[in-house]
């Protein structure tokens, strides 16, 4: 093979790999570095220098050979004084100079800053590609003589290659900076959906959110399947969102996917992703929320509204983390770490056959539970500020806090909804209130019924009272549910009517609050405000 044949052939793949490398290194100056290294090759020279079009003058980035020196590489040309490199540009066509084109023409590119001899070998390759005009490199030998056409024709081909992959690398460094800015813009209105839920976690003043979040963090370090449980506007999503924060999955895709929102028909394609033509409506392929939350954090809120059928399906997902879209026969994997949330009673719809035991399993590796708000209350001063903070990036009323006298009003209810009741509650108040102050007066709350604690000094007795002072007469032996209604209404008055917390009935009375409650209601004291208070 002929040195020019292997030549030729060496200068195509260094082409390659240019281009390669140009997707693939950070430094723009590696690459140029390389390239220059790759060039000696492909033609003799005793300077090779990268120069890069810069506001109308070209700037040497680079330089290889035995007459590079700190001057060569500090060197700068103004364009409007060499019509030759600018014609160059402009046609895009490398040029072989001679003794009399540096003599005649626009003089040596070089002159002061290098002693090179009268006519020696010098080449002109621009560096274009699409539309985009990057600078020249320039060619230089000490010999007295002109580069044949042959070997100028070569270096133009390597010239354009050059620019490819500077143009590559352009690209890539644009893609990156919009991929940053992209991923800037998904944690800012993350953290505008979650808000600071890592910082109420972690100031709590309830020893059992301060317990909740340790063992959030310690799991958080790992990829193991979380099952958060509590009751509806707990702040399900709100944990979800700080475990995904405190992982090591942070930087990747946070995706929900609430199971009781979408229709049972449309939930596979949801999860799965499907392919164009799958169904009625399918006019392209769709990724699913596996595919989205690949690399990162997958929450299935809701997860105990999720259809029988599709369980199986999920749980495969879950073992093998290989998954089909509708439609499909193509096998997808997907790195996810997965999360899942429900107010519902897994082991009750377990017993009723609505939910998978194996699946109940893989997904509760890790329980935790969000205890409702009326067992926080000590929190409840922190939460008001960090809602209304919340609101106010939203609704633009800042300023706003809630008064001793407004927080003790607070303070009175049960709140069965939950955060999500108490945010209610403050915007409304907000709108309601002129100033930035929300007193007691500032909360419509309900004064009976569910969620109500009477506070006042008398209250009228219960209905059912005459019947239970009957059976409690003189000579009459009275009932179990008598003596249990009696009993329960007592300690619920020394308590003022708190049922849960520390101090509260239910842990006077040795009971879980759910059962005192259901207890209560069975013997005709659902209503909270049917005993009397008295004032200590």
């Amino acid at each position: 093979m002929s040195d020019g044949m292997s030549g030729r052939i060496e200068g195509a793949q260094d082409a390659r790999d240019l281009v390669e490398l140009a997707t693939s290194e950070d430094s723009v100056g590696e690459l140029l570095r390389r390239g220059l290294d790759w060039l000696t090759r492909v033609v003799r020279f005793d300077l090779a220098t990268l120069f890069l079009l810069k506001e109308g003058r070209l700037v040497s980035v680079a330089a290889r050979g035995p007459l590079a020196n700190a001057k060569v590489r500090q060197h700068t040309l103004n364009l409007a004084e060499f019509p030759s490199l600018r014609q160059a540009l402009e046609t895009r066509r490398a040029r072989a100079f001679t003794e009399e084109d540096h003599s005649h023409g626009d003089g040596d590119p070089f002159d002061g800053v290098l002693d090179l001899p009268p006519g020696h070998s010098c080449m002109v390759v621009p560096l274009c590609a699409g539309e985009r005009v990057y600078g020249v490199l320039s060619l230089d030998r000490a010999e007295c003589e002109t580069y044949p056409q042959p070997v100028v024709d070569l270096v133009e081909v390597y010239g354009q290659m050059l620019a490819t992959a500077l143009q590559a690398a352009e690209q890539r460094a644009t893609f990156e900076q919009m991929h940053r800015q992209d991923h800037e813009h998904a944690k800012l209105l993350e953290a505008q959906l979650g808000g600071d839920s890592e910082g109420i976690l972690e100031t709590s003043l309830s020893p059992m959110m301060r317990d909740l979040a340790r063992r959030a963090k310690q799991v958080a370090e790992t990829d193991t399947p979380v099952l958060i449980t509590g009751e509806t506007g707990t702040g399900k999503e709100r944990l979800a969102r700080a475990i995904h924060r405190w992982s090591s999955r942070a930087d990747h895709p946070f995706v929900t996917l609430n199971c009781a929102a979408i229709p049972a028909g449309l939930l596979e394609s949801e999860l799965f992703g499907h392919v164009k033509g799958a169904f009625t409506g399918a006019t392209k392929d769709r990724a699913g929320r596996f595919q989205m939350a690949n690399g990162g954090t997958l929450l299935l809120d809701e997860v105990g509204e999720l259809p029988v059928e599709l369980q199986a399906k999920l749980l495969r997902a879950l073992q093998e983390k290989t998954f089909e879209p509708v439609g499909s026969d193509k096998t997808v994997r997907a790195d996810v770490r997965i999360l899942a949330a429900t107010h519902v009673d897994l082991q009750q719809a377990i017993a009723q056959k609505r939910f998978r035991e194996d699946l109940y399993y893989r997904l509760s590796v890790f329980p935790l539970r969000l205890p409702p708000l009326r067992e926080r209350l000590e929190d409840l001063p922190q939460l008001c500020a960090f809602l209304l903070e919340e609101q106010a990036r939203r609704t633009g009323r800042r300023g706003m806090k809630a008064t001793p006298a407004g927080l003790e009003r607070l303070e009175a209810y049960e709140w069965p909804g939950n955060l999500r009741e108490l945010a209610n509650a403050l915007e409304r108040a907000t709108i309601l209130t002129r100033g930035t102050e929300l007193g007691a007066e500032s909360f419509d709350l309900p004064t009976g019924g569910a969620g109500a604690v009477s506070r006042g000094p008398q209250a009228s007795a219960p209905a059912e009272a005459p019947a239970v002072e009957a059976s409690l007469k003189p000579g009459a032996v009275p009932t179990l549910a008598a003596v249990q209604r009696e009993h329960i209404m007592k300690v619920l008055t020394l308590t003022r009517g708190r049922v849960y917390g520390p101090g509260g009935a239910a842990a006077l009375l040795g009971l879980k609050p759910s059962t005192l409650q259901s207890r209560m209601k069975k013997l005709g004291i659902a209503r909270l405000d049917q005993f009397v208070v008295d004032e200590v």
